[in-house]
């Protein structure tokens, strides 16, 4: 009895210590409540600063999904946290600290989490036989190892909800060109990424796709640029200079400003189809098109020809007819 009597008063003690002093304040906790909908969705983007990433953000918190939108600098996650249904979160996808801090944020937050979008990304432009070890290393970090680190660390959550894993892969993931071999090798890479992924979690119920953009709006390219002057690099010297001046130089509108609410629109099939594609090929005109599939038929043609087991044109057509129809 006397146990008793002494857990009752501590209890006692412990519920007027932490008890509501005002009956707005009781108001204020119910409305909390009331406002994490269980049903309601979590959604983590990283790279949501800008561009493909902001825009993708945007438009899963409008459509009721409550987003945990990645960011490095204070001033873009003061902008994220203010828009309904986005909480931004510090998540530096090169950086394990800060990433497993997002993780115990997320876990925090108790709303679980259904998806992940894997979109943070940079670009390093440069001949492959001049460009330096420092430069590769950042490119693969944040493009490869960043989508590694984070899909790993979020993994548990992901299965836990049978959810969905998307990242951001390219149309250079497919399509070659002079001076673009860093960034293309990144994106080669997450092709591979991407489908030995979607094998190994689809016995837990995960779906795992790739937005692969053409040329959009971004950041990317100008944050290229300003890192490049920021180590003072330049071309002289090179065996490319007149590449690399246009590389450096301020690009002329085209393209690239095409509105990346497309890729974003891309992003939400992938959380929300019943059937969610592998792929999903976004790009803003029939060249950019042309250009990916083009690349992927030169592949298979260079693989078929001149050896032992070879395909002929009927038998290869066949192949192509057996995979449209999947």
């Amino acid at each position: 009895m006397k146990l008793f009597s002494t857990v009752a008063c501590f209890a006692l003690v412990l519920g007027l210590l932490f008890w509501p002093e005002s009956q707005s304040e009781m108001d204020s906790i119910e409305t909390v409540r009331a406002a994490r909908n269980p049903d309601q969705k979590a959604i983590l983007v990283t790279g949501a600063s800008s561009g493909i990433g902001r825009a993708t953000a945007l438009l899963l918190a409008q459509k009721g999904f409550f987003v945990y939108a990645g960011a490095r600098k204070e001033k873009d996650l003061k902008e994220l946290s203010a828009i309904k249904n986005i909480q931004g979160i510090k998540l530096d996808v090169t950086i394990q600290s800060e990433i497993d801090a997002a993780v115990k944020t997320v876990e925090a937050g108790d709303r679980g989490l259904y998806g992940l979008i894997n979109n943070a990304g940079v670009v390093v432009l440069a001949p492959l036989i001049e460009v330096s070890e420092e430069d590769m290393n950042f490119q693969m970090n944040v493009n490869v190892f960043g989508p590694f680190r984070v899909t790993k660390a979020f993994a548990p959550l992901i299965i836990k909800n049978k959810g969905r894993i998307s990242t951001t892969g390219s149309l250079s993931g497919s399509a070659t060109w002079g001076m673009g071999g860093p960034y293309s090798m990144s994106k080669h890479a997450i092709e591979a990424f991407t489908d030995v992924l979607a094998m190994e979690v689809a016995r837990f119920g995960v779906h795992v796709s790739l937005i692969e953009p053409g040329n959009y709006k971004s950041k990317i390219a100008e944050n290229m640029r300003k890192r490049f002057q920021e180590r003072g690099f330049t071309s002289k010297g090179s065996r490319y200079k007149n590449h690399l001046d246009r590389i450096l130089a301020e690009p002329k509108n085209g393209n690239h400003d095409a509105n990346p609410q497309e890729v974003a629109q891309a992003f939400l099939a992938a959380m929300t189809d019943k059937n969610p594609k592998r792929r999903y090929l976004i790009v803003p005109n029939q060249k950019q098109a042309e250009i990916t599939i083009r690349s992927v038929l030169k592949r298979v043609a260079q693989l078929n020809k001149g050896h032992a087991h070879s395909y002929t044109r009927d038998q290869l057509v066949r192949l192509l007819d057996e995979e449209l129809k999947k």
